[in-house]
């Protein structure tokens, strides 16, 4: 048996539509500006040319039309729904008036971004595989932020393991390069840094059965599609310390090292960041490491855009058990002290939550900072030596330990921001807890090698709240809270933060709200139709600004639903965005 990609819930909706190619509306856009490389290095405020709106990650806009004294004025400007079902993770990106809003299974449109028309729609044909193939199946209805846009292009990164660069004036197929193999496991769920005329990618699935060996981060030519360079997360030769980390595991037999979310930019020393994943199999017991740090899992790697050389890591969970991976957002922040200028890299890099200020330039632990509960890591030294709890690592098949955070986070994908007005990252969070036991399992084709069986999600003991948004002071001495900003229902977005003072960001309880960047009061909510999700951006248009709010469905809000039964999650998926702007009087 087999089953197609392609399908989901909106079969009826799709069906009129599955075709390799654009669908065209019939006022399309004449005319469209490219987005040259002096742009992608100095975003225009009125734009949102990237998943995090700038190379350095941030999440912040300098638009402050929208702020405290304002935004309980905002209205509905219009609203559109996804082209296809699955978990709700996309981030529209806005230029020269056009709105490029990608869904899951590879499905890429563009939208007038001030009517919501559609201009464009583009459904990439992904393979047929057998319907065992469950894990890998789902990492097309997981795509997270999967295009980037240079010159008059979009380029999408695919479920199977493709390049494929589209026209933004018409949604034509340019060129596409098949990087690795789908057979073996290998797709992208999220998409790529354009930098330096190259196209910065980062592959996943390196935990499914066939990619043991090999977990990269790539470049490509972006006028070409000519590989440049590849650096194998999981399988360095340059570094000794990276060979005797995975004790007698030869590289032919390790997996993980995911580098799933998608990585920063430092134009001045062109260097690209990127957050790398856990280990596979989850527990050392089963994956035969002993107790090597198993490098550069659960590491951030700054890696030189010319030559694919890394120039550094530092590693945030060595010898990974819980599957407590520590991919997410690495921003960039600089920092005027005592007339010298801090490069500080600065993120909550994995599931624990746990928030790291590095220096970028050298790799330097600075400081860190707790966030939600968490009992993994017990201590880290003053050079940055993470020292773990090894009483929660099981020593035989079936033994359970109750770790926190939970496999869902703490930290998940959602984003934090990071604002210069306050010199503070927001962090979306989730309190949760589960056990964990290594199990023997049967690695089988398309499907994962975790090999470790996890509980139900529960509330750490004495919390009764399972959402928390951290507001964290960053400097390059110590972070400390400015405030935390609870609730019931858990955090489901990444969060936003603008000029105007505020912080956007959404919940399971389908409200996007608005909180005022140095209190955490909440100055405006709005409630929805699903859990708000991905990635909230703004724009402007002729003098109005406008806020993007993705819904739909979340693994963030299901996997904890039980810790706040009183509300409900819709039945259905209500993957959509909705788009709101202020009356003109306001402005």
């Amino acid at each position: 048996m087999k089953i197609d990609l392609m399908k989901s819930l909106l079969v009826a909706t799709t069906a009129l539509l599955a075709l390799s190619g654009p669908v065209h509306a019939q006022d399309a856009k004449p005319a469209y500006a490219p987005v040259t490389d002096e742009m992608l290095a100095n975003p225009p405020a009125e734009d949102w040319l990237m998943y995090r709106g700038a190379y350095n990650n941030q999440g912040y806009s300098p638009l402050d039309l929208i702020n405290k004294d304002t935004v309980g004025k905002l209205q509905l400007a219009w609203a559109w729904p996804m082209a296809e079902a699955g978990i709700q993770e996309t981030a529209p990106l806005v230029h020269d008036g056009v709105m490029f809003l990608q869904t899951n299974n590879n499905i890429v449109e563009a939208l007038n971004a001030k009517t919501g028309d559609l201009i464009w729609q583009y459904r990439h044909v992904l393979p047929e595989i057998p319907a065992s193939w469950s894990y890998q199946a789902n990492q097309a209805r997981r795509q997270k932020n999967s295009i980037a846009l240079y010159q008059d292009k979009v380029i999408l990164t695919t479920a199977d393991a493709k390049i494929v660069v589209l026209s933004a004036v018409d949604g034509k197929v340019v060129w596409e390069k098949q990087v690795l193999d789908y057979n073996l496991g290998y797709s992208y769920t999220v998409g790529p840094v354009i930098a330096d005329g190259k196209i910065i990618t980062a592959i996943s699935g390196c935990s499914i059965a066939g990619t043991a060996g090999g977990c990269y981060i790539f470049a490509h030519d972006v006028n070409t599609g000519d590989e440049l360079w590849r650096f194998n997360t999981i399988d360095d030769p340059n570094n000794p310390k990276q060979e005797e980390s995975w004790g007698d595991v030869p590289a032919e037999n390790r997996w993980g090292g995911t580098p799933w979310t998608t990585g920063s930019y430092d134009p001045a020393t062109k260097t690209t960041f990127w957050g790398i994943g856990m280990p596979g199999p989850y527990s050392e017991l089963i994956r035969g490491s002993g107790d090597g740090s198993v490098l550069y899992t659960n590491s951030t790697l700054a890696i030189d855009i010319e030559t694919g050389k890394l120039k550094w890591y530092y590693q945030h969970l060595p010898r990974d058990n819980w599957d407590l991976d520590s991919p997410y957002e690495r921003i960039l922040v600089d920092q005027d002290v005592d007339g010298k200028t801090q490069h500080l890299l600065v993120t909550a890099a994995g599931k624990n939550g746990i928030v790291f200020a590095l220096d970028r330039d050298t790799g330097k632990y600075l400081w860190h900072k707790d966030t939600v509960v968490q009992n993994v890591v017990k201590s880290i030294d003053p050079d940055g030596t993470v020292n773990i709890n090894t009483d929660l690592i099981s020593k035989a098949v079936g033994e359970e330990h109750l770790v926190c955070a939970s496999v869902s986070g703490g930290k998940l994908w959602m984003t934090g921001s990071y604002s210069p007005l306050t010199q503070a990252y927001y962090v979306p969070l989730t309190e949760a807890c589960n056990t964990v036991a290594p199990t023997q399992t049967e690695f089988t084709a398309g499907n994962a090698v975790g090999a470790v069986k996890f509980g139900p999600r529960v509330l750490p003991e004495g919390i009764t709240d399972a959402g928390l948004l951290d507001a964290v002071s960053i400097n390059p001495t110590q972070g400390d809270h400015i405030w935390q900003a609870r609730s019931r229902p858990s955090m489901t977005s990444s969060v936003l933060a603008t000029a105007g003072g505020l912080v956007f960001g959404g919940d399971a309880a389908r409200d996007i709200k608005a909180w005022d960047q140095k209190t955490g009061d909440i100055v405006w909510t709005q409630r929805l139709n699903a859990p708000v999700g991905g990635y909230p951006s703004t724009y402007e248009i002729d003098g109005e600004q406008y806020l993007v709010v993705p819904t739909g469905y979340s693994n963030a809000a299901s996997s904890i639903a039980s810790a706040f039964p009183e509300i409900p999650l819709p039945t259905g998926s209500g993957n959509s965005i909705f788009v709101f702007k202020l009356p003109k009087a306001t402005n």
